[in-house]
Parts: C-alpha cells; structure tokens; sequence
C-alpha cells in the first residue's frame, strides 16, 4: 500500500468503525443466521452442499421436454495451492517451543499443522481433495437424476456431450471426474463424452486478454486499495489478531509479535491470518485427517474471531470480484463472454434437432475468479448490490456472502426444454431453482421457467 492510500485510509477507517459494530460487541454477529456464524466464516473456501432436494423442483408447463443443459462448475474443494501459511506460523511456533512460550493447546497445534501440511503436500497443493471429488461427483450423479429424460435421449441419439475448462489442473480434473461419472451413471454416455478441452477466454477470463482492464484495476485504482485497507486496518483485526494468537502462545510472546521482534517471518494480523487460512482449508481436507474425523482447527481459533476473519476475505472478494463499487462494472462486465456463450448455446437449442452429433450437454468447469462476477453480471441472490465509497461493504447492510455465492464446487446451470416453436429456460444456482434478475418475466406466477425470448428481451439481446 502506498503513502497516498494509507492517507486516504484514515477518513474511511472512521467511518467504518461506526458501519460496523465493535469487534468486542459484534464477535458473534457478522453474518449471522440464527445466531450460528460457521458457514460464513469460510467464505469462497466453504465446503458445497446442494441447497434444493432432487424431489423439489418443478415440473415443466405440460408438453415441455428436455432438450439441453448447460452448467459452469467451479472446482472441487482441494488443497491450500501452497505451504505458506502453515510455513509462517510454523516458524513462530518453533521460536516460542524452543523459549517455552506455547499454551497447553498451543503444543498440540504445531503437530497438527506439519500433518495437515504433509497430507497436503501428498495430495498436490491446490488439486483437489478426497472430499472435492466427491462433491464433483455427487454434482454429475444428481444433474443425470434431474434430467433422466434429456439423458437418455442424449444416448439414443448419439448427441454430444461437451467438456471445457479453464486448462488449470484442479478445474480439468473436476470436468474429467464429473464426465466420467455420468459414464458410470449411464455407459451409453461414455462415447459421446468429447475430449475435454480448454478454453481460457471463456473460462479463465479474469487471466485472459479480456480481463485487462479489470487487472489493471486489481493492481493500481487508489480507491480499491483505500478501500480495504480502511477495512482491515481496523482496531477490531488487530484485538482479533491477538486474540487467535493468545490460543497458541503465551501472553509475553504474543506481545513481542505485536511489537514487531519477528517482522521478518509477519506482522501479528498475518500470523492470526495464517491460523484463519489453515481453519478455512481444514474442511476441504477432512477425508484426508486421521480416520477421516477432521482437522479440529477451530480449536485454534474462536467462532467469534474466524467470522471476523471471514468478513475481511468476503470484503476482499466483495471489492475484487463481485458487486464491488455500484457506479463501476469493472469487476464483472468481463463475464459477459461466459454469459454471451450461455445464451448462444440456448438459442442454438432453439433451433437444432436431436440428431447425431448435435450437442446435448455443455459441462464447464473453472473458479470463483469467474463464479462471482458472472453471479454479479446476472443478479443472482446475494450479488445485486454493489456499494458507495461513502459506505463501505459490511455484513450489516449487503447480502453478499462469499460462503453462499461462490463455495468450492459452486455452480450455474440453464436446463433448456421445448415444445413445438416455444423454448424455456430453467435456472439452478448450487442446485436450487433460482429466478432470473428483476425485470425478467417467468412464464406464470411463481414459475421457474422462462420463455427464451423473455429472456433476451431481459438481458438485452434483442436487436
């Protein structure tokens, strides 16, 4: 952060401590839901669970039928993509052993952590985890039950189905791991199952020639980095940050990390963040803990401090990814093209017959660099609201929830169906039957379905 930001900071900071509760009073507030803060506090690193029953959804108007389906998958849960932040607190906890500075629960957490860093290491830091395959996997099994009708006509057709990701190791495995088991499902659908492909501009846009802008932005717009600096440099991180720390260390030692004796291996708010991160990866790397009953990392850290922790990486993905400023598209206008390619594979549905070789299926996998702002580009709950620099992002006033809009293996889905000349348009969000934005008219009152044509009318597609 430069000198020009952090003075900027300072008003900002001001106005957060009052659109925000006190650390002290709000501990166990910040997206709260019946008093339980778990699942946010994980926000992006949440583990995925289908959020609507397999005996829940619609049926379509009489006479409708399956013709095609489409989906976006962000991968699997998987491993930490790197060892640092266990190699960070590892380096304070071997200093503070070797003085005799650790807690009764700090002696047990530095074991805990070399395991978690090994089992990581065996899997491949950043691929996918035993538990991310299962939710890949779990996701195909439920897409066929849904969607029996268009299936088996996609086997005794010969239709196509097609496999794209973002060319990165965690999304090809999850498209790969998510093709094979619907071959499983139904062997007819092994041979028409393409060779899976990469396509970066559509599904690594943010990396890709398209995203130029919006990393210019992520590397150099003074108002994002005032931004979140006035959100995170606040005095409820650092009494957060001390708090973790307390759980691990000793009083005095806790002190001198506080007052800068170990700047060379972090500040005191990166060394509780690194304790936050390992809590966050724990989940994903459950099927891979000591008999499979998890890592306990909450141990090292109170409920009330990983929800604070978990506000400042939803602030973070709110501003870089999502809704971020309300006059400015910069965060999401780069997903038009993964919207445009939704679009254009419905209308090709419109008009193509069940023939050999049509496509039947489009199967996209990628990640939450993607999922959030097509989420926000769509107005899909949770993403409609962007903020004013005025009054910056909080739990207390915006929706957006990292944990809801983009956990590990979240996805987007278009179920096409068609009778005659008429073609409608059914949505899942994680799983659940989701209206499309304000403004877009369902085809009867309460229905999930929408006229194709309504559609582009909604999202500006006509001429």
């Amino acid at each position: 952060m430069n000198r020009t930001a952090l003075a900027l900071a300072a008003p900002l900071c001001a106005l957060l401590a009052t659109a925000l509760p006190a650390h002290s009073a709000d501990r166990s507030a910040p997206g709260s839901v019946s008093g339980s803060v778990s699942a946010d506090s994980y926000g992006t690193k949440a583990s995925y669970a289908p959020q609507q029953s397999l005996r829940s959804y619609q049926q379509p108007p009489r006479g409708f039928v399956p013709v095609f389906t489409e989906n976006v998958s962000r991968h699997g849960s998987r491993a930490a993509t790197d060892s640092s932040d266990g190699d960070l607190i590892l380096k304070l906890w071997d200093q503070a052993a070797s003085e005799g500075q650790l807690t009764a629960r700090g002696k047990e957490f530095g074991p805990k952590v070399r395991a978690l860093l090994a089992a990581m290491a065996e899997v491949g830091y950043g691929n996918l985890s035993g538990r991310g395959k299962s939710e890949i996997a779990g996701t195909a099994v439920r897409m066929e039950k849904r969607l029996p009708g268009l299936f088996a006509g996609i086997a005794r057709n010969g239709e196509r189905i097609d496999v794209v990701s973002s060319g990165q190791g965690r999304a090809v495995d999850s498209g790969q791991l998510f093709a094979d088991t619907l071959a499983a499902t139904d062997p007819a659908l092994g041979p028409l199952i393409g060779a899976a492909r990469t396509d970066k501009d559509l599904l690594y846009f943010h990396k890709a020639a398209g995203g130029a802008a919006y990393r210019d932005y992520i590397a150099n717009d003074q108002r994002l980095a005032t931004t979140l600096t006035s959100i995170t440099d606040q005095p409820a991180t650092h009494r957060a940050a001390s708090d973790v720390l307390r759980k691990i260390f000793k009083r005095a030692f806790v002190q001198r990390i506080v007052d800068g004796d170990f700047s060379s291996v972090g500040s005191a708010v990166a060394a509780a963040e690194a304790v936050y991160n390992l809590y966050g990866i724990a989940p994903a790397m459950s099927d891979e803990s000591p008999g499979g009953k998890g890592w306990h990392m909450d141990r090292y850290i109170s409920q009330r401090d990983a929800a604070w922790f978990g506000y400042l990486s939803d602030a973070e993905d709110f501003y870089e990814k999502g809704p971020g400023f309300a006059d400015s598209d910069i965060t999401y206008k780069m997903a038009n093209v993964l919207l445009d390619d939704f679009f254009k594979k419905a209308e090709t549905a419109q008009d193509s017959t069940a023939d050999a070789g049509t496509l039947g299926a489009e199967l996209g996998f990628t990640h939450a660099e993607e999922i959030i702002p097509l989420a926000a580009l769509m107005g899909l709950p949770g993403s409609t609201r962007g903020v004013s620099a005025q009054r910056p992002y909080t739990y207390g006033d915006n929706p957006w929830r990292g944990a809801a809009v983009a956990p590990m293996a979240s996805n987007i889905q278009w179920d096409v169906f068609r009778k005659g000349d008429t073609t409608l348009v059914r949505m899942l969000y994680n799983e659940k039957e989701t209206a499309f934005k304000a403004g877009c008219r369902p085809v009867s009152k309460g229905s999930k379905f929408y006229a194709l044509d309504e559609l582009e009318r909604c999202f500006g597609r006509t001429s």
